[in-house]
């Protein structure tokens, strides 16, 4: 891997370069494993933990688990957050025993200013299908979607469809859907449905920050 970009420019000019080896595909049709990343960051020093949690989609039982500590690789600037968590996230990938079919960030693919999330980040390092399920709208708007778990609206930035705001639970605030690379908007929003069966967040979102919460503790 080339050394980490130190400056704005220098990240900005690694985002280029990565945004054009995105691939966009349906992506698998029916994965055995699908993992959640996270990073949690410890109040009061620039400490971090980054976990990823490999879950069966079966019946969304743990099965490999990779915790690491860290400090943030890079300064905070808006739309350059994913270099801040990528490399910690990265050496907690590279310690699991199980290699999970899919990726599931907690945070966006294309639904970012420069169409770069950290899902599209992570998937394009990792060549693995990646998506990003979001509490909050980064870009983007969108009509009314109805209040039944499967509603779903498109999320529009500048004339663009960058995800989807899909509701989850009946009557529960929605959660924002974005792909990152090598699947699309529908399977990424079918497997978030498959992985919320009681609650807003998707299981792999829910147990990666328990695991990387719990390493700060």
């Amino acid at each position: 891997m080339q050394p980490w970009p130190r400056t704005e420019e220098e990240a900005l000019a690694v985002q280029d370069a990565l945004r054009s080896r995105l691939v966009f595909d349906e992506g698998p049709a029916s994965p055995a494993t699908v993992a959640g990343l996270d990073v949690a960051y410890s109040e009061g020093d620039e400490r971090l933990a980054a976990a990823v949690v490999v879950l069966s989609t079966a019946d969304l039982s743990v099965v490999d688990t990779a915790v690491v500590r860290g400090r943030p690789a890079f300064p905070y600037v808006p739309g350059l957050f994913a270099f801040r968590e990528v490399p910690a996230l990265l050496d907690a990938l590279d310690r699991l025993t199980v290699r999970p079919e899919v990726l599931i960030c907690d945070g966006h693919g294309l639904a970012h200013p420069r169409r770069f999330g950290l899902a599209a980040h992570l998937g394009v390092l990792t060549d693995l299908p990646a998506f990003g399920v979001g509490k909050t709208r980064l870009v983007g708007d969108w009509e009314p979607v109805g209040e039944r778990r499967g509603a779903r609206s498109p999320l529009i930035d500048a004339g663009e469809t960058v995800g989807a705001v899909l509701r989850t639970q009946n009557g529960v605030k929605p959660v924002f859907v974005s792909v990152g690379h090598r699947i699309d908007l529908d399977r990424a929003c079918a497997l978030t449905l498959a992985l919320t069966p009681r609650y807003r967040l998707p299981e792999t979102t829910r147990a990666a920050d328990r695991a990387c919460r719990d390493l700060l503790s």
